[in-house]
């Protein structure tokens, strides 16, 4: 069980943690080597002691509400793991860090995940703080607002990370279970069993399976960089999975995000009318139709479906 730090007024810990050092200088004259990690088993423990105590108890009581304390503090800045152990009096920050993000929704990056979504999507900017050159042991908060929905969410991950089957597997079903709702790049790492591929499997459904995943750069500007949504619960015909991300991305910029028929945008999305946009064939691809941007337009899916039936 970790040791429990006490919060008391940083100044005494000072005063403790200095007397303590000036009397090991006797204990480094010693040969007794277990006598001297003694000595400063104490030291450590005023350091961790020294370090919680800068955030006030009537602001923080818990290792947990002292590291939300610290990023809310700091928005928008790249913090140390260093830092975060500083100010959490706790060796085992890192796990209380992974609670923040999955159980109670607060959007904190990792370099490692950085790294593994820079694979996938880049530039990766977000209020305008480049974090692609994040260190494995940096942590960045992307957002100020908490996601009340995570909770149950990260229920449903706990679930499908221990069944059977492969990260793909895993991850199509976490998305299944939460259709439109924008899901966070830790998220779908952790319903992949922490597997470093996750954001290549999650190209591969979009690009391969046909699954309509959308990203920031991928059909979703209004979307914050590291969130993905799974926009309804079918996959696209198979000759519509090979349209290049590159043009898809053309033709909507194009189009500035909207329905070439109805005017239908992202920001009009409600639950009661959870339309997205597709990609349509001027030409159809069983008549010759290429996946080019000349002979793409853009519909959202109500009017693609009609221009269909009336096909038939």
């Amino acid at each position: 069980m970790p040791r429990r730090t006490k919060c008391e007024q940083p100044e005494s810990h000072r005063i403790e943690l200095i007397d303590l050092l000036m009397n090991f200088e006797a204990e480094l004259r010693s040969k007794d080597l277990r006598r001297k990690v003694l000595s400063l088993v104490d030291a450590y423990r005023l350091l961790h002691n020294l370090g919680s105590s800068l955030i006030p108890m009537e602001i923080a009581k818990s290792a947990r509400d002292r590291i939300l304390c610290y990023f809310r503090k700091y928005p928008s800045t790249i913090i140390d793991g260093e830092e975060i152990m500083v100010v959490s009096g706790i060796s085992e920050w890192a796990r209380r860090v992974r609670e923040l993000r999955v159980q109670f929704g607060w959007s904190i990056i990792s370099g490692i995940t950085a790294k593994e979504m820079l694979k996938e999507e880049s530039p990766l900017v977000i209020n305008g703080v480049e974090i692609s050159e994040m260190k494995p042991n940096q942590y960045f908060l992307a957002s100020p607002e908490e996601d009340r929905e995570a909770a149950r969410r990260w229920h449903v991950a706990n679930d499908i990370r221990k069944g059977k089957g492969g990260s793909k597997e895993k991850i199509i079903e976490f998305f299944r279970q939460n259709v439109g709702q924008p899901i966070s790049g830790e998220e779908l790492r952790y319903a992949a069993n922490d597997k470093s591929e996750w954001a290549r499997r999650v190209r591969e459904l979009r690009t391969e399976n046909g699954w309509p995943i959308v990203t920031r750069n991928t059909g979703r500007p209004d979307l914050p960089v590291g969130m993905y949504v799974l926009e309804q619960d079918r996959q696209s015909p198979e000759h519509d999975r090979n349209i290049p991300d590159l043009v898809r991305r053309t033709v909507l910029e194009q189009a500035k995000y909207r329905c070439a028929n109805c005017k239908w945008h992202h920001k009009k999305w409600n639950r009661s009318d959870p339309r997205f946009l597709e990609l349509h064939h001027s030409v159809p691809h069983s008549h010759g139709g290429k996946n080019e941007a000349e002979n793409l337009i853009v519909l959202c899916n109500v009017c693609h479906d009609q221009i269909h039936k009336k096909r038939r």
